[in-house]
């Protein structure tokens, strides 16, 4: 099954979730209005709220609260992009100005908390308290994943170890809770629920280490940001990582003044650094296990057509150009 399928399965209710997101973004404020539609309708690819979408369907579920949630996931994931960009001091996101360069840091941290405040009145609507706890959870979660990546920057002795416990907590958490909550919107069993959480979180984790073998690949154009860019903020995202922990001599010490003190001056070098060592491909590598165990999980839904979506949104997750 191919994305456009995907898309077309799930057409009637994200149409129904993008008129709700349309509703719910309205503000008395005219400079929030303004915002919140300038970096939800900025062309992503809509992922979490999909796969929410998904799994409720593939779970059994027949109501429309899913709706809700996915709307709300769109929300929380929204509202972490505004606060990483004024982290990070991004200029580019989806290949457009970031708000926090249009509209200064402070706007973009003000309307970021206010998507996130509304995301939780969209919660009190939904009634369940489940629901609740599990996306309360999850968005303090993501922040103690923002501070990990802080703690991270510009430490060249980073560990494995160390980014991934980031990308569990800042990535993977809300794909998990997204197919998770499908899983308790649908009444499924608790071992039903962990099934789909685990699926969400594998997939997430395989997702957001694609990503950060794009930052080192892929075009500008295609990624929608500069090539680059996790250098530049001095991250030590897996491929630097272990092209480090494979590298000696000058290369090692360059790599890691590189990441102490950021900047692009040797990217040339990076590359051909992350090249020799063949970290582009043990980050591959890790990717395709993660998603294969997340397919794994797969196995405690009944066939469907939503279920076939799931598994080719795993692969979707590793085999992509952006």
């Amino acid at each position: 099954m191919d994305f456009t399928t995907i898309l077309q399965l799930t057409a009637d209710d994200m149409r129904a979730v993008n008129t709700l997101i349309q509703q719910r973004l309205h503000s008395e404020v005219a400079l929030v209005n303004q915002l919140s539609h300038y970096i939800i309708n900025s062309g992503g690819k809509r992922l979490r709220p999909l796969l929410a979408l998904i799994c409720a369907r593939a779970c059994g579920y027949t109501g429309d609260r899913h709706v809700d949630v996915a709307a709300i996931i769109e929300f929380i994931h929204t509202a972490t992009l505004l606060h990483d960009d004024v982290v990070d001091e991004s200029a580019l996101r989806r290949g457009k100005q970031t708000a926090n360069n249009v509209w200064g840091n402070q706007a973009a941290v003000l309307v970021g908390d206010f998507l996130y405040s509304r995301s939780f009145e969209m919660m009190v609507d939904v009634g369940s308290m489940r629901v609740m706890q599990i996306l309360a959870s999850t968005t303090n979660v993501i922040a103690e994943g923002e501070v990990l990546q802080l703690l991270n920057c510009h430490d060249p002795d980073t560990t494995e170890e160390r980014y991934m416990e980031v990308i569990h907590s800042k990535t993977a958490r809300l794909f998990e809770a997204a197919c998770q909550l499908g899983a308790v919107l649908a009444g499924q069993s608790p071992a039903a629920e962990q099934a789909m959480a685990r699926y969400g979180m594998h997939l997430g984790t395989a997702f957001q280490l694609v990503d950060d073998m794009l930052d080192y690949t892929a075009s500008s154009e295609a990624m929608g940001k500069n090539v680059g860019d996790d250098l530049a903020e001095g991250k030590p995202t897996l491929p630097l990582i272990v092209a480090l922990r494979h590298s000696s001599g000058t290369t090692a010490q360059m790599l890691r003044e590189s990441i102490e003190h950021g900047g692009l001056d040797n990217l040339d070098k990076i590359i051909q650094a992350i090249q020799d060592t063949d970290a582009l491909g043990y980050t591959a590598q890790l990717a395709q296990r993660e998603a294969q165990l997340a397919v794994e999980y797969l196995n405690y839904l009944p066939a469907s057509a939503h279920r076939e979506a799931l598994e080719a949104l795993a692969w979707f997750s590793t085999n992509r150009s952006h």
